[in-house]
């Protein structure tokens, strides 16, 4: 064997070294060039490091990002980590470059996304219902965004499509989990509310005991007494 081919079937751990001298700027690094989130143990096995020194290093960086008011900061969602320019700048941002992000939805996107997100994984109808008006282009919308995707068939007659929202849809609000949505404790529906709510699903084509079990619900995940559950 040559010394060259000795030295390739054989490396001297420099770079292992190096990387775990400074484990905090090879997950940024690795960050700054991933578009999605990436998880502390994806990072590990890549770096060949220990998962407890990545999560040590990802915590570091977030902290020491945040302390310091850099222009990214390093945020855990969606079963991952990831880098986003710090609020602060946002404004301007905007002015530099028109990119995605939620005002790119229409306020009936808006209201769509928000009964899905509470109430999944729901059909359309009950989308129409709450709403009070077909909903059918902007779930679609929704879809075709990556949002909210199609979560099976109900039961019921017909075998409606189920509607859930996706890993994406964490990501693009910032959120670890659907346990993580903003409580409607504040927003609770009085019993009027709830007639109403239970009056239109039902016009909607929804069988009375499912169109009241509709509106129960949204008012016990309103008051909290129950959380939606994403589905893989």
């Amino acid at each position: 064997m040559t010394e060259n081919e000795r030295d390739q079937a054989e490396p001297d751990g420099t770079e292992n070294s190096a990387l775990a001298d400074n484990l905090e700027a090879a997950c940024e690094a690795l960050l700054f060039v991933s578009d999605e989130p990436v998880s502390a143990a994806a990072l590990a096995r890549i770096l060949a490091a220990e998962p407890s020194a990545v999560d040590t290093a990802l915590s570091g960086l977030a902290t020491r990002l945040q302390e310091e008011e850099r222009g990214i900061q390093l945020r855990e969602v969606a079963g991952g980590w990831r880098l986003y320019s710090h609020p602060a700048f946002h404004e301007v941002i905007e002015r530099y470059v028109l990119s995605w992000d939620t005002r790119a939805l229409s306020q009936a996107a808006l209201e769509a996304l928000a009964v899905i997100a509470y109430h999944q994984p729901c059909t359309r109808q009950i989308v129409n219902g709450v709403r009070g008006v077909n909903s059918e282009g902007v779930i679609a919308s929704l879809v075709d965004k990556g949002l909210v995707r199609e979560a099976g068939r109900d039961n019921a007659p017909g075998a409606a499509i189920l509607y859930a929202t996706t890993r994406t849809f964490l990501e693009k609000f910032g959120l670890k989990s659907l346990k993580d949505l903003p409580p409607l404790a504040d927003f609770a529906p009085d019993q009027a509310s709830r007639e109403f709510i239970q009056a239109r699903l039902s016009a909607a084509g929804v069988d009375s005991e499912t169109a009241a079990s509709g509106a129960e619900q949204l008012a016990e995940w309103a008051e909290g007494d129950d959380d939606p559950e994403l589905i893989d």
